[in-house]
């Protein structure tokens, strides 16, 4: 009988409230982790595609130089200079003071620290912001290249602390770009008049990585596969380096974003190329930084699902062995008093109201014997008053509504409706009153219940309702007062509470060898479990809170048309309840109206 026990429901009950609140809450997370991440991956590529537009800004302005200085007047006059011996005379003196003058004021011009250098290939000379050298044309030629140049220069024996290890000093890079007058020389030509070239090291790069590094998260670095890496000065050279080992998996795309794992760790790596070095702008930020917080809030939530689990099952079997268990020797108590078995005792257990009812119980069951015979007559004499008072019984709430109805229409003048409403009263108050028949047509019952209805249709405007009687059921005999508390139901608990409520269906018909008669509404109904319910009550005897209408027409059916006849309850096809009368042919037949 007990399947499952109180302590077994309520922890299942628990568990499956848990469960959907987990898997929502779950999928949320990761949603909001998904767009977390794809957010902040745009907001670094976008971060990342400008500073590398930074750096290629500043490097295309630093090429642009040596092509605006090529052809500076000064320049081109320096070129045209022809020496008699390796001393320069006073305007030419002044022609190099004007040229470093202007080579000073070029490179205080930018940001970035830079060395701009001009080489005459006639006259021998490099000149520089604050020196002029003779120099050989072949030495001078091998270091001018055309286009951007790289070279790389080893670090120092200065050593540096990353993670509390010594580590050597990172290398430096020379970046320089060279400018050939005219533009259709090459350096190995003899034809060359003018060599300009600018230059400056990585540091330039690492003042901007580490501009880019402020917010504390980022780890930014140049990257060239073919010459190397430069780092900004507070940069985790190992775990920079086993990046880039990683990085070259896979082929490196000028614009990507990848998730890489390093030491079990994922790092959301943006990857941005320059086109005018071809060098690498990469970016890393670890992903556990930035998703600890939601971790975090994981973490904790789980947490209290299982406190509250726990907390739960507690007072779930708290529940079970307060509740429950006492429960059970109540109902087994009530189940041999059920067989007649008198001498059944409950042993209570504790102070609480279980045990007072265990006691009560005792009480009863000692003294019910006695009281028996006195208390089953007196029910008997009861059940019969209330069959008879059936038939004789006004509702005084439904004439007060009636009287106050015609008072209303009196003081309006609307001396049809008070018409009306006295003479379908009157029929009604003429057929309730008609006792002496036990048997009446079932067309005067019908006609009876359409009264009954019209006074209903005038108190309550929407209510409208169809009566459908097969000319064979006309003449059938069925005792009085059969209908009308089934239509009364329908009225006052299928329509009445509902707005959108107001048909009402009769229907009488013939099925094989049974007659059956239906009332319906289209009100919100009852769902299965809570007509079984109600028809299984039907069965009882008569309790405190059952309505004695629907039991007294399914028990006077029943001792009118034998056993097998009674109420049916169903859903109606208008949406409320439909109540169903059903009974013999034969039976039906074998009646005389009296």
């Amino acid at each position: 009988m007990y399947r499952y026990n109180l302590f077994t429901k309520i922890v299942l009950l628990v568990v499956l409230m848990l469960i959907p609140v987990i898997v929502l809450y779950s999928y949320s997370n990761r949603t909001t982790a998904d767009v977390l991440s794809e957010e902040l991956n745009k907001s670094n590529m976008n971060q990342l595609s400008f500073f590398q537009n930074q750096v290629n800004t500043n490097i295309e302005l630093l090429a642009s130089w040596p092509n605006l200085l090529i052809h500076d007047p000064d320049i081109v006059s320096f070129n045209d200079l022809y020496l008699q011996n390796d001393y320069l005379n006073l305007d030419a003196i002044n022609l190099v003071k004007r040229i470093q003058s202007k080579l000073a004021i070029q490179e205080s011009s930018s940001n970035w620290r830079s060395h701009l250098s001009i080489y005459s290939p006639s006259l021998q000379r490099l000149v520089t912001d604050n020196d002029v050298t003779s120099i050989n044309k072949r030495e001078a030629l091998q270091s001018f290249h055309s286009g951007w140049q790289v070279s790389r220069e080893p670090g120092g024996n200065m050593t540096g602390t990353t993670n509390g290890t010594a580590t050597t000093l990172p290398p430096t890079f020379l970046f320089s770009w060279t400018s050939i007058s005219p533009y259709n020389a090459t350096v190995e030509a003899d034809n060359i008049s003018t060599v300009v070239k600018v230059q400056f090291d990585s540091g330039n790069i690492q003042d901007m990585l580490d501009k880019f590094k402020s917010d504390g998260r980022r780890d930014p670095f140049y990257y060239n596969p073919s010459f190397g890496t430069i780092y900004n000065r507070s940069a985790d050279h190992g775990l920079t380096d086993q990046l880039i080992a990683s990085l070259h998996e896979q082929p490196l795309q000028d614009l990507e974003s990848r998730t890489i794992n390093v030491q079990g760790k994922p790092y959301m790596v943006n990857v941005v190329r320059s086109e005018a070095t071809g060098w690498y702008m990469v970016d890393y930020i670890p992903l556990d930084d930035i998703l600890k917080p939601i971790y975090d809030s994981n973490r904790l939530f789980y947490l209290a699902m299982i406190v509250l689990l726990l907390m739960s099952c507690l007072a779930s079997y708290l529940l079970y062995a307060q509740v429950q268990v006492p429960m059970r020797q109540l109902i087994y108590g009530f189940n041999r008093l059920k067989q007649e078995d008198y001498s059944v005792r409950i042993k209570p257990k504790g102070r609480n109201e279980f045990a007072y009812l265990a006691d009560r119980f005792n009480s009863m069951v000692s003294q019910i014997q006695t009281l028996f015979e006195h208390v089953y007559l007196e029910k008997i004499h009861v059940r019969e008053a209330r069959l008879k008072q059936l038939q004789s019984q006004i509702n005084p709430h439904f004439f007060y509504n009636c009287f106050s109805f015609i008072t209303s229409m009196a003081k309006l003048n609307n001396q049809q409706a008070v018409i009306a409403m006295s003479k379908n009263l009157s029929q009604y108050y003429r057929y309730t009153t008609r006792q002496e028949r036990d048997l009446v047509p079932l067309a005067e019952e019908t006609a009876f219940v359409s009264n009954y209805l019209a006074i209903q249709q005038m108190r309550m405007s929407r209510l409208h309702y169809t009566i459908e009687l097969e000319d064979e059921l006309r003449e059938v005999p069925i005792p009085p007062l059969m209908i009308q508390p089934l239509v009364e139901n329908a009225v006052i608990h299928g329509v009445e509470p509902y707005s959108a409520a107001g048909h009402i269906g009769i229907k009488g018909w013939r099925e094989q060898d049974r007659w059956y008669i239906s009332v319906e509404d289209d009100g919100k109904g009852l769902d299965e479990e809570r007509r079984f319910k109600l028809w299984n009550s039907l069965q009882q005897p008569l309790g405190e809170e059952m309505g004695c209408g629907l039991w007294n027409v399914h028990q006077r059916m029943q001792l009118r048309f034998g056993e097998d006849a009674g109420v049916i309850l169903s859903q109606s096809d208008l949406g409320g309840l439909k109540v169903t009368l059903s009974w013999q042919v034969e039976m039906a037949d074998s009646r005389t109206i009296a």
